[in-house]
């Protein structure tokens, strides 16, 4: 299992964000083993079973704004709760050390951990490709994400021209400033060291 915890940075200075990022995170397209919800202060915490549930929670939280995030990976005492407050395992406690790692500037505020030693090889590549992903998802513009979120809902180019009205070379210059590729690597890369990390945790092979 991953779980993934979150604390809004500055948050006594700011406005309370946990809301608005529940909200967000209550819509992404994979849902969490144990759906996201405050669990103490300014802090949200899940559980998911796929990487890619993962990276479309961590795209929820960089869109909303601060947040140091950390991704626990392993087991988790079974039956798991339906309130993530209440879960237990290994996973969980990874989770609490990874985003108390997320406050160091060396993590770019977003890091994985895992209490499995065999797995913790996977665990620091997977936060490397996360944070390059992570990198690419901040720099971009609101046209871009205006562009990625169409591609990212199966639209072309062309199709994408027609709904923003404007012209395709617009599109495409979007695309490249926006760094969709790239970002979509990125994101394949991160999924896949994610899974190899959690096989080794619980046992699996690789």
């Amino acid at each position: 299992m991953f779980v993934v915890t979150a604390d809004q940075i500055r948050s006594r200075r700011g406005p309370d964000r946990v809301p608005q990022a529940l909200h967000a995170l209550h819509h992404v397209p994979t849902p969490p083993v144990a759906g996201f919800e405050r669990t103490v202060g300014d802090e949200v915490q899940g559980v998911l079973d796929k990487p890619e549930a993962v990276l479309e929670a961590l795209m929820a939280l960089l869109r909303d704004g601060p947040w140091r995030v950390g991704v626990g990976v392993g087991t988790v005492e079974q039956p798991l709760p339906a309130s993530p407050r209440a879960g237990r395992g290994p996973a969980f406690i990874a989770a609490r050390t990874a985003v108390e790692a997320a406050h160091s500037p060396a993590t770019g505020g977003l890091a994985v951990r895992t209490e499995a030693a065999e797995a913790a090889r996977q665990s620091a590549l997977a936060e490397s490709a996360l944070l390059l992903w992570a990198d690419l998802v901040r720099q971009r513009s609101a046209q871009g994400w205006a562009v990625c979120d169409l591609l990212d809902d199966g639209l072309t180019q062309r199709e994408i021209a027609e709904r923003l009205g404007i012209s395709p070379s617009a599109v495409s210059q979007r695309v490249r400033a926006a760094r969709w590729e790239h970002q979509r690597r990125a994101a394949d890369l991160a999924a896949y060291h994610l899974q190899a990390a959690h096989d080794l945790a619980v046992g699996g092979i690789r």
